[in-house]
């Protein structure tokens, strides 16, 4: 089997990005690499988790399986139009809102969980 896409990072729904970040690197250590009101994102031991601003967040309940969980899949792609073709083959849909503009594409897998893909940096 090929691969055609890695794990880039996990971003979560947040109330509060900035605190939800500074939470998180508490916990896992590492460091804050970027933080706006808006966005922000921690990284420690290869692994990213962004955290983006969701007005009227409401968090899941747990363990209520009837509650929407919040996160979504980023994956980095050699090829954006081929990666995107091959997944909605796969089963996966395009949504119409899409706020990446040539940067990432946001797709949503077959039982409706959104997750980006975004070329693969250089260098």
């Amino acid at each position: 089997m090929t691969v055609t896409a890695d794990l880039a990072m996990v971003n979560l729904d947040s109330p509060d990005p900035v605190a939800h970040a500074a939470f998180w690197q508490r916990v896992l250590g590492g460091e804050i690499t970027h933080s706006q009101p808006e966005y922000a994102m921690v990284s420690a031991g290869g692994v990213a988790v962004g955290f983006g601003l969701v007005e009227g967040y409401r968090p899941p309940s747990w363990p209520d399986a009837d509650t929407g969980k919040r996160y979504h899949l980023d994956l980095h792609v050699d090829d954006l139009a081929r990666a995107e073709r091959e997944f909605v083959a796969a089963g996966a849909t395009k949504p119409d809102f899409q706020p990446g503009g040539d940067r990432w594409v946001v797709l949503t897998d077959p039982a409706g969980q959104p997750f980006c893909i975004c070329p693969r940096p250089q260098g």
